[in-house]
């Protein structure tokens, strides 16, 4: 593993809840950095809040009321004597007004500069910074599309299928499946609403549909001085309506010069705008193998554990020493892909009822051990026996990670591990986990982001 300096910031307040609020507590512990740990009423006695030195509560269960409010967040820090503020993923990780509000208090923000969180949030300015980088686009617009007939004539130019996607958005939102002209109009219509409202910006663009799509992300770090690496890659393809299940690193399909070449053009680019934290350039993988930026994640990934685990870097250790202005102590020959991760995202809801979130009353946690001989089970969770999960927010509870020599020992472990797992109590994405991992076309590799409709392992009733 990875040595690391002493302590970088006395306290440090993480602006976020469960299962990474845990987990950048644990960082922070072997740092020696004290925290502070904020929450809502509806997270009053959460699991997670015994890891935190100080602990304040922001306001009520709506996140508008609490884990948005900026104010409070800020007032909580200033008045915990907290130097810097880590936002952990979702909330306000990407969130460049109030990383800059931040710098305004005198408060470092554990992540990229305001500048680089606006570069990257807007999805045209972003693929034009690529481009210009010599990073592979998909091909479609990188102006927004002026009205229906706009988009009209860029998807005749395209080839259809395409997507029509939110300029600011991400998750999903705002994007929409144009098979042939006659869906676009209402196609268009549609997606602007969605995004306006849930972006309060209507911007789309168009890009082409890349049948058998498989998602492949690579992993960066950059420090203030102008250096940056990446770690290697993750698959992310296992999703169901947009959202990861399970990710692995590295990926099955990527050869080692595929690896270094687009991992050394995502440096590069992450460099030229003076990229300073942990950040992921996400990429699709067409059928011939072509791989093409579709956007870059400002913030810490839900799934950044296999990384860590196949190359001993503490990534949000590492993000705190850059926000502390220490330069990269990693060069790029140093890092090395050993063994193989896989992440099983596991989220309170129900698979056989289209996902439907499923909050309520934990009886049971048992946590599985690592074997040993040489498969590693690591555990990043936010519940415990007796812990009500809320219904105001993710249904992330926890994620199972294993690491073994190889992909087929890590396959092994992680279903090994999967039975040891008892969150009882509340209906989880446990089962669905169990099918996929004994799919043989998941077993070998071979599954793109269409995997999970395709083999139907899950009844989407709405």
């Amino acid at each position: 593993m990875i040595r690391y300096t002493p302590r970088m910031f006395q306290r440090l307040l993480v602006a976020n809840r469960g299962e990474i609020a845990a987990r950048i507590f644990r960082a922070c512990r072997e740092l020696s950095i004290e925290t502070v740990a904020v929450y809502s009423e509806a997270d009053r006695g959460a699991p997670w809040l015994a890891d935190a030195t100080l602990t304040v509560c922001l306001g009520p269960a709506k996140a508008a009321l609490s884990y948005l409010d900026q104010d409070a967040v800020l007032q909580a820090a200033e008045q915990t004597e907290a130097r810097a503020i880590h936002p952990g993923y979702g909330f306000l990780s990407e969130n460049a007004v109030f990383a800059a509000r931040c710098e305004q208090h005198g408060i470092a923000f554990i992540g990229p500069s305001p500048a680089a969180i606006r570069r990257m949030g807007d999805k045209l300015e972003a693929k034009r910074t690529m481009a210009a980088a010599g990073v592979p686009t998909i091909p479609g617009s990188l102006e927004p599309l002026r009205s229906p007939d706009h988009a009209l004539a860029v998807a005749e130019e395209t080839g259809y299928p395409v997507l029509l996607k939110a300029a600011a958005g991400g998750g999903g939102k705002g994007m929409r499946r144009c098979d042939d002209a006659r869906e676009l109009p209402r196609a268009f219509a549609e997606a602007t609403r969605e995004a306006e409202h849930a972006f309060s910006d209507a911007r789309l663009y168009l890009e082409a549909f890349l049948q058998g799509g498989r998602h492949i992300e690579f992993q960066v770090l950059g420090d203030v001085y102008g250096r940056a690496i990446h770690l290697g890659e993750r698959e992310c393809s296992v999703q169901r309506h947009h959202q990861k299940l399970i990710e692995e690193a590295p990926s099955p399909v990527l050869t080692p010069s595929e690896r270094d070449e687009l991992g050394l053009r995502a440096a590069r680019a992450a460099a030229s705008f003076a990229y300073a934290s942990a950040g992921t350039l996400e990429f699709l993988r067409d059928a011939s193998g072509r791989l093409v930026f579709m956007e870059m994640n400002t913030r810490l990934q839900v799934e950044h554990p296999v990384t860590e685990l196949v190359t001993g870097v503490d990534l949000v250790r590492e993000q705190i020493a850059i926000a502390a202005r220490r330069p990269l102590a990693l060069t790029q020959e140093a890092i090395a892909l050993r063994g193989h991760a896989i992440e099983l995202r596991i989220n309170a809801e129900d698979p056989d009822a289209g996902f439907a979130p499923a909050p309520g009353l934990v009886t049971a946690v048992s946590i599985p051990e690592s074997p040993g001989h040489g498969v590693t089970v690591r555990w990043d969770g936010g519940v415990a026996a007796g812990w009500r999960i809320p219904p105001h927010y993710d249904s992330l509870v926890g994620k199972l990670i294993v690491h073994a020599p190889d992909r087929p020992a890590a396959l092994a472990a992680a279903r090994a591990a999967l039975e040891g797992l008892r969150l009882e109590g509340i209906k989880t994405t446990i089962p669905l986990h169990r099918r996929i991992l004994d799919d043989p076309d998941f077993a070998a590799g071979d599954y793109d982001t269409s995997f999970l409709e395709r083999k139907a392992l899950a009844v989407t009733r709405g």
